[in-house]
């Protein structure tokens, strides 16, 4: 009998360490900085439909008098994805973002999972957009990453800001996913990681759970709705994102 088989029969409920990712430093930038970083991030995310990948040299060009490390991050997914066929970048895709759980790209699905917690997480998103002046005008959940960042770099509401930081848990573990899995798409998440403030303590620690733990799927007992406060949807409702 070897040590694994000895300890599956024991079973006194052990754990693994949590294993910490790697640690991203903020990159400082100005706001005309952050707007194209947030742009750039933005479209490169999304589905890499034939007219989206069109557009990948011009945000290669828009990205290239960004700070250094930051430039460094969207030029290696440019050089990553520069080797692969339309197919086969649509293909790693849909792998990686539809099948794998936590390279999700939906900020709420990290707080909340598939429980019916989310449904408020994402009416405060709208609830968001609209206390900031804009409305929501797509085919996409208000939650979509690449839709946040868009978000990001047009409005010059704090609120923005905020909403990405209240997520930030749910970025970082989609960085360590996708670094997991070795995917150009890290490259990214990366330079957006990098965009952002220090995260605190109290953030580490939760992503961190999640990175060992991934998001929830049980409602039985919890009552967390996230770490998104409420915003009042009094706003202007003519402009759209």
């Amino acid at each position: 009998m070897n040590v694994g088989t000895l300890g599956a029969r024991m079973n006194f409920g052990f754990r693994a360490p949590k294993t910490a990712p790697r640690a991203i430093a903020a990159v400082p930038l100005t706001p005309e900085q952050g707007v194209i970083a947030h742009m750039a991030a933005s479209i490169l995310l999304d589905y890499p439909a034939p007219e989206r990948r069109a557009q990948f040299s011009l945000v290669e060009e828009s990205v290239a008098d960004l700070p250094g490390e930051l430039r460094r991050s969207f030029q290696a997914f440019f050089t990553a994805v520069n080797a692969l066929s339309q197919q086969e970048l649509e293909t790693h895709f849909t792998a990686t973002f539809d099948l794998k759980r936590k390279c999700c790209p939906y900020l709420t699905y990290y707080a909340a999972g598939d429980t019916r917690r989310r449904g408020m997480a994402l009416v405060r998103f709208v609830e968001a957009y609209r206390a900031a002046g804009w409305q929501v005008d797509a085919d996409e959940l208000p939650d979509y990453l690449p839709m946040v960042l868009e978000f990001s770099a047009l409005s010059d509401s704090p609120i923005a800001q905020e909403l990405l930081a209240a997520h930030r848990d749910g970025i970082e573990v989609l960085r360590s996913a996708l670094e997991k899995f070795n995917s150009p798409y890290a490259h990214l998440v990366e330079a957006v990681c990098l965009s952002l403030p220090v995260i605190d303590d109290e953030t580490r620690e939760r992503y961190l759970n999640l990175v060992n733990e991934g998001p929830p799927t049980e409602t039985v007992g919890m009552t967390y709705l996230g770490n998104l406060k409420p915003f009042s949807a009094h706003a202007n409702e003519d402009v759209r994102v």
